[in-house]
């Protein structure tokens, strides 16, 4: 018979386990040890990020420390990243490879982009371009690039067929009136994950403010230029990788059902399919018979459900569902205070719009930090 509390491990410092931590610290779960496995000692809220190239937002003004949330939810936190998982015999494995067994887990991993992967799909990136995930590495170089855009007129180049792009492109567009601004938004037409009406105001935001559009790919990079699909070479002094994240490389080998796309597979409780005693959400995971969501827009969409869920498998009780609304409010930022608002079918842009996300977006951080 097994003796002592049960391990609850937490994998990542994703904006659900955020959440998470402030719930703990309200409210302890009791017979149970809680670990915290993350890689740094903030949450950054991401839709910020095009607020920071811009100048407006310093890097403080978009994280959420996690140390004050730890040491009152009274939780041990480790100070690392994961090398694998092993879900049948409950483990974990770290980077300096010590093994921690778990009773239950949750996995809530920030965004991230496979270099190894993105250099055998576009060699040259590890060398040439700059990524913009993880985020403390971005804003860490970011400085960097934004004194050289000072001294001289940059030719950038964003590769991104997402909202991330739009908005990083039209940021750096912003804070660099002088500079050669090109949007390379693969084959896809520009915005097309949103609805037309929003695609037609982000054409015509983007000829507004000469972002160049090409719906082309870029397959390779080299010192001043990005080769193109067509078999182009677009100049460039420095190309900003902005692709969509992918899931974390350790899931492939952890026993897990995973979706086509690699990511964790969840029921409706956030609860894994294959595994009882493992949850997860945020970019780790899809739930079952939905695309994936990105959930680091707000914790409070995913967090309320996964804190109560978590607590109350472990004591035995009935799990909440999680129920992701019909419409979602999307912010799309446009750089120098100005935002396209999308709702269903409704969109709106202007001033107002970037107010409101710029409101909803502090408030995010000031919650969490009270």
């Amino acid at each position: 018979m097994k003796h002592g509390p049960q391990q609850l491990l937490l994998l990542g410092t994703g904006p659900a386990h955020v959440h998470v931590l402030a719930m703990l610290a309200a409210q302890a779960i009791p017979g149970v040890q809680i670990t915290l496995v993350g890689s740094h000692p903030h949450h950054m809220v991401f839709g910020m990020l095009p607020g920071f190239v811009t100048d407006y937002y310093t890097v403080d003004e978009c994280v959420i420390p996690l140390q004050p949330l730890i040491e009152r939810a009274g939780v041990r936190w480790l100070h690392n990243s994961v090398r694998g998982v092993d879900a049948r015999s409950q483990t974990v494995q770290l980077n300096d490879g010590s093994k921690l067994h778990f009773d239950w887990l949750s996995v809530d991993v920030d965004a991230t982009l496979n270099r190894d992967q993105i250099e055998r799909d576009l060699p040259g990136a590890r060398e040439q371009a700059l990524f913009v995930r993880p985020s403390e590495v971005f804003t860490a170089l970011w400085p960097k690039l934004a004194e050289m855009g000072s001294k001289q007129a940059l030719r950038i180049a964003v590769v991104g067929d997402g909202g991330d792009g739009i908005a990083l492109a039209l940021a750096v567009r912003s804070r660099f009136p002088s500079a050669a601004v090109t949007l390379l938004c693969g084959p896809k037409p520009l915005a097309a994950d949103y609805p037309p009406k929003v695609q037609q105001r982000v054409r015509s935001v983007c000829r507004l403010r000469q972002v160049t559009v090409l719906q082309d790919q870029a397959v390779r990079f080299k010192t001043g230029a990005v080769l193109l699909g067509c078999g182009a070479e677009l100049a460039c002094d420095v190309p900003l990788l902005a692709v969509e994240p992918q899931p974390p490389h350790w899931l492939q080998e952890s026993g897990l059902s995973l979706n086509e796309g690699g990511f964790l597979r969840v029921d409706a409780s956030q609860r894994s399919t294959s595994h009882s005693r493992v949850f997860g959400t945020g970019m780790g995971s899809a739930r079952e018979g939905h695309a994936q969501v990105r959930a680091d827009l707000d914790p409070m969409h995913t967090g309320p459900v996964l804190a109560y869920n978590l607590a109350a498998v472990i004591a035995g009780h009935a799990l909440k569902i999680h129920a992701p609304p019909r419409a979602t409010l999307k912010l799309l930022s446009c750089g120098d205070r100005y935002a396209i608002a999308s709702w269903g079918r409704f969109s709106a842009q202007g001033r107002w719009v970037w107010w409101l996300k710029n409101w909803i977006d502090r408030r995010i951080v000031a919650r969490y930090r009270t």
